[in-house]
């Protein structure tokens, strides 16, 4: 003759792991978004010039939506819940360009894919290092072209290290936009010396 077994304590056993279940996906980290910002608007005279920002070139370790944090010389962690709220291939011209227009006084200026673009001035940028750290800040490697429509183009280097105001993911954003600014300046200086507007340089530069 069997033993019937007792069907109660596998109903239990059932009902704790469906709890643990529904604790553990109630518990998943919410996601967070952030966007590279361009400096404030400052007075700016008239400049009656037209400026194009190519799209930007990044290295591939970096050019992906989640944050890319590195926690040692040879180690970095891809944040899945600290993400990008657009392509940095986007992000970066836009901020780019919306600087120049501030920093090049009432200049037009565009930026994106449209290589058809009338321009007085093109802008080409190859980003060697992009690098994100919360215990460091932002550092930013790039090299630039500047291309007008008559004499050579001007080529240049920026190295932009931006402390973090905030040990956290929105500090790092924060930084890498005034990274940014700092080579706007610095291509505004090489588009339109004339018409470059002065701006206080972003600590840590």
């Amino acid at each position: 003759m069997r033993a019937k077994l007792d069907p109660g304590p596998l109903r239990h056993a059932a009902a704790a792991g469906m709890t643990m279940l529904l604790l553990g996906c109630g518990s998943t980290p919410k996601e967070s978004f952030y966007t590279l910002s361009s400096a404030p608007p400052v007075e700016s005279s008239t400049a009656a010039v037209s400026i194009h920002v190519s799209t930007v070139s990044l290295p591939d370790a970096v050019d992906r939506t989640p944050m890319v944090i590195r926690t040692g010389p040879n180690q970095v962690e891809i944040e899945d819940f600290h993400r990008w709220a657009e392509p940095l291939k986007t992000a970066i011209p836009r901020v780019l360009a919306a600087n120049l227009s501030q920093l090049v006084g009432g200049a037009r200026v565009s930026s994106g894919r449209q290589g058809g673009t009338p321009a007085d001035y093109r802008v080409n940028v190859e980003i060697a290092r992009f690098e994100s750290s919360l215990a460091e800040g932002a550092t930013l490697e790039a090299t630039w072209t500047v291309a007008g429509k008559t004499g050579a183009p001007v080529q240049g280097r920026t190295l932009a290290r931006v402390p973090s105001a905030s040990v956290d993911h929105a500090g790092i954003a924060s930084a890498h936009s005034r990274a940014l600014d700092q080579l706007a300046r610095e291509i505004a200086a090489a588009i339109s010396p004339p018409h470059a507007t002065p701006r206080p340089a972003a600590r840590g530069g």
